[in-house]
């Protein structure tokens, strides 16, 4: 990836799979598209927005040592869960906005690409003119 280092692309994967459990059962080729469906997504937004989107995924990774003693990443399942829900309706604005973000990246990855479009019965029509009787 080009908007996030490799230690925040795993991370962000390990947070993919909980946002979007299928995202577990991707093959190599999957993650790889995955992912770089996700870096133009954030290329597009601008090197100010990549590097709020890194912060907030150190701050998501870190955060659950307060409460649980142990960074995301080495919690249960069902604690991550908690976690993702604290951080959606957290007090904090920020907090929320910087989730639903991540929520909306990792959607995209994952709804981006067309081997999921099948899956979710969508059947793009690439020829616009098409609807128009042209």
């Amino acid at each position: 990836m080009i908007s996030l280092d490799d230690k925040c692309a795993a991370f962000l994967l390990v947070v993919a799979r909980r946002i979007v459990p299928e995202v577990a059962a991707l093959d190599e080729g999957g993650v790889a598209q995955l992912l770089a469906i996700i870096d133009r997504g954030l290329a597009d937004r601008g090197a100010d927005v990549c590097r709020k989107f890194a912060t907030f995924l150190g701050v998501l990774r870190w955060a659950p040592v307060a409460r649980y003693g142990r960074a995301f990443p080495a919690l249960a399942a069902g604690r991550q869960d908690a976690v993702l829900r604290w951080f959606e309706s957290a007090p904090v604005g920020l907090l929320r906005q910087g989730m639903w973000g991540l929520k909306s990246m990792v959607y995209l990855g994952y709804y981006g690409r067309p081997e999921a479009w099948e899956e979710i019965g969508y059947a793009p029509a690439f020829d616009s003119l098409e609807r128009l009787g042209a």
